[in-house]
């Protein structure tokens, strides 16, 4: 397994848990790796116990099983736990893009367009990791926004299950996927609940769309 650069901020549990979801989420660490505690540590110059305990939250947030005398194990996608995260996703953040038409801070709003513009630059470069940062940012932004950053903090676990096939769907995908972004400050600024709303619900649909066909293209990724 390669070295796993841990960041500087935070425990040291904290942090390689950060690192290892980061790179199970990029596909970095696919579907299938073996997760071994003992090398983690010696990597990373610390004990065991901070990686186990970033092992255990990882298995909480069930993106690896951890057998018995088995050892780590990155968990494969799994369809039903997508469409399960899609769908709490979409209840919260059509609610979140309804209450942003409604009311929207002006200093978020000043913000948005900056968060799309930097995000097209990386579309048009593919780097598929700096558009993944700015749109974390842009629905982050949106929350705030709406005054509810809650709604945000309460799907980024959750999201996170989509998130792996999502970075399956990237490459030719991510200019539209800005557009959708644009469509949706579009009904925001012109006041339109229901049409901000009916903007983010077919923005969250993009990933079924996408998926019978990276999950033909990729079957070993997938349970």
């Amino acid at each position: 397994m390669d070295a796993i650069r841990v960041p500087s901020s935070g425990s040291a549990a904290q942090r390689i848990e950060a690192e290892l979801r980061r790179a199970i989420i990029t596909l970095a660490l696919p579907p299938g790796s073996r997760l071994s505690e003992a090398e983690i540590a010696e990597q990373q110059g610390v004990s065991r116990q901070p990686v186990r305990e970033a092992l255990i939250g990882l298995a909480r947030a069930r993106f690896v099983d951890i057998l018995p005398q088995r050892g780590t194990v990155v968990v494969r996608i799994s369809v039903k736990k997508m469409m399960e995260a899609r769908f709490v996703r979409e209840a919260i953040e059509t609610a979140v893009a309804r209450r942003a038409a409604e009311a929207f801070d002006p200093s978020a709003r000043a913000r948005i367009d900056d968060v799309l513009d930097l995000q097209a630059n990386a579309a048009a470069r593919e780097d598929h990791e700096t558009f993944q940062r700015y749109d974390e940012m842009f629905h982050a932004t949106l929350a705030e926004g709406a005054s509810c950053p809650l709604a945000w903090q309460a799907i980024s676990d959750i999201k996170a299950h989509m998130d792996r096939a999502c970075h399956l769907t990237l490459a030719g995908s991510m200019a539209p996927l800005v557009d959708q972004h644009r469509a949706i400050v579009t009904a925001i600024d012109a006041r339109s609940p229901d049409g901000a709303a009916e903007a983010m619900r077919l923005h969250l649909c993009e990933i079924l769309r996408m998926l019978p066909r990276v999950e033909a293209e990729h079957p070993e990724l997938f349970e």
